[in-house]
């Protein structure tokens, strides 16, 4: 097995991928490449030199095009017909011979993956550290920024901050509909902002691994000039690796312990990297923390080792166990009870807790004043006013801040229904209390 060089100096935080310019220079074996080749053409039958090139996300000059004439050599593959053009070998079209179609069989055997040419695990790794410093400093400014849309308190607000710039942790708690998930959508804008390098697939011990992953993963702009790439000659950078906007990747109920290690698939014989992984660089939100199929505890001794060391372990289906960096910052989201979910060991262990609660008087009428104005309710004071003695100082009943929303939502359906303005006027407030609030 070939070593890639070490990706070329650079100030900290900042990752380019370096330049394919040979074989060698991809840190696999060229007869895996081959085999990689062969299941390309086996399952998409006649393409040309320079599709196949892109196909493997490698250049045709100087290496795809050696794979392809070792293969012709072998007669595994053959010239079916010419593009014509001036692209030389590259505008040949290549189809698999029946002995090719034997070889490919047997590389399929191992694994069915065909796609872009994996990175050396090693050197992802190393990609990772390199773009840890990359991230953005947040200060109070871009807080308020970014956190315009929301009414928090000043006291939240002031501890939200340094919990993002920690890049560790956050434990967010309190009572349903006061903005957890919210506040975590708004740092995904912020780290949606800046961009990164993955790989599309990682190689170890022979084994692929899906890193890229369309659902998860938002392509970012190649706008360095440095950046621009040929297929058909040398590539100012490895073309293995894809530009994405730093992670932002949500999981909920649907979470398990499973999940959280290398899936292998059984048929396509290859692995798919863990949400944790593919959030490598951005953040990973636990949404509704505590309604997972798995138990609480057992969810949270997964996290003990990589939270403390920022080093998370891997496990192969033959046993082996990797080291792949951490580089994740981990927001837990849960309207239950700390209590119930965490021991006093495991809180220790994250960074930031912070409680959202219940709005304030004057909190909630400045919420329902911007969700009026937005969603065209015709506000007043004096609707409020009515709203909070009837419906909640009379009933004893929590403030929340999801509830003007739901109210506005209540109040349109209502008015569109008489064909009347929307208005806050005591009979609309009360409907929508009627079809809304329910005494639990």
């Amino acid at each position: 097995m070939t070593k890639q060089p070490a990706p070329s100096p650079a100030p900290a935080g900042v990752f380019t991928p370096s330049a394919v310019n040979s074989v060698e220079d991809t840190g696999l074996s060229p007869l895996w490449l081959q085999d990689l080749i062969l299941k390309v053409l086996y399952f998409r039958g006649y393409i040309t030199g320079f599709k196949i090139a892109e196909e493997i996300a490698l250049p045709y000059s100087g290496v795809t095009d050696q794979l392809v004439t070792g293969l012709k050599q072998e007669k595994l593959i053959e010239v079916k017909s010419s593009q014509g053009g001036l692209g030389g070998d590259g505008a040949y079209v290549y189809g698999i011979t029946s002995a090719g179609i034997l070889r490919a069989r047997e590389a399929m055997d191992r694994s069915q993956y065909a796609g872009p040419a994996p990175v050396p695990f090693d050197v992802y790794n190393e990609a990772i550290r390199r773009q840890k410093s990359g991230r953005m400093t947040v200060t109070s400014r871009t807080m308020r920024q970014i956190l315009s849309q929301l009414v928090i308190s000043e006291s939240i607000f002031q501890r939200l901050g340094p919990a993002l710039n920690s890049g560790t942790s956050i434990f967010m708690y309190g009572p349903p509909g006061n903005g957890k998930t919210s506040i975590a959508r708004a740092f995904g804008n912020l780290v949606l902002s800046q961009s990164m390098y993955i790989p599309y697939a990682l190689y170890l011990d022979g084994q692929v691994i899906k890193v890229y992953d369309a659902v998860s993963h938002s392509l970012a702009p190649e706008n360095d000039q440095t950046n621009t790439t040929t297929l058909r000659g040398n590539t100012r950078r490895d073309l293995r690796w894809v530009k994405i906007r730093r992670p932002f990747i949500v999981v909920g109920g649907e979470l398990n312990l499973e999940g959280l290690d290398l899936v292998f698939d059984d048929t396509a014989k290859f692995y798919e990297a863990p949400f944790q992984v593919k959030a490598n660089g951005g953040i990973l939100l636990i949404d509704d923390f505590g309604r997972q199929q798995v138990r609480p505890r057992d969810l949270l001794n997964r996290w003990i080792v990589p939270l403390e060391n920022r080093l998370d372990y891997l496990r192969l289906h033959t046993g082996r166990k990797v080291e792949v960096p951490f580089d994740v910052l981990i927001v837990f989201s849960t309207n239950l009870p700390p209590k119930d979910l965490v021991d006093e060991a495991f809180l220790r262990r994250l960074r930031h807790k912070i409680e959202i609660g219940d709005p304030s008087f004057e909190e909630y009428r400045e919420i329902f004043k911007r969700v009026a104005q937005d969603k065209k309710v015709e506000y007043n004071d004096q609707g409020l006013a009515y709203l909070l003695q009837e419906w909640y100082i009379k009933r004893n009943r929590k403030l929340r801040a999801s509830h003007p929303r739901d109210l506005c939502d209540q109040i349109l359906d209502i008015s569109a229904y008489l064909a009347v303005p929307p208005t806050m006027s005591r009979e609309m407030i009360d409907r929508a209390g009627k079809a809304y609030f329910v005494d639990l």
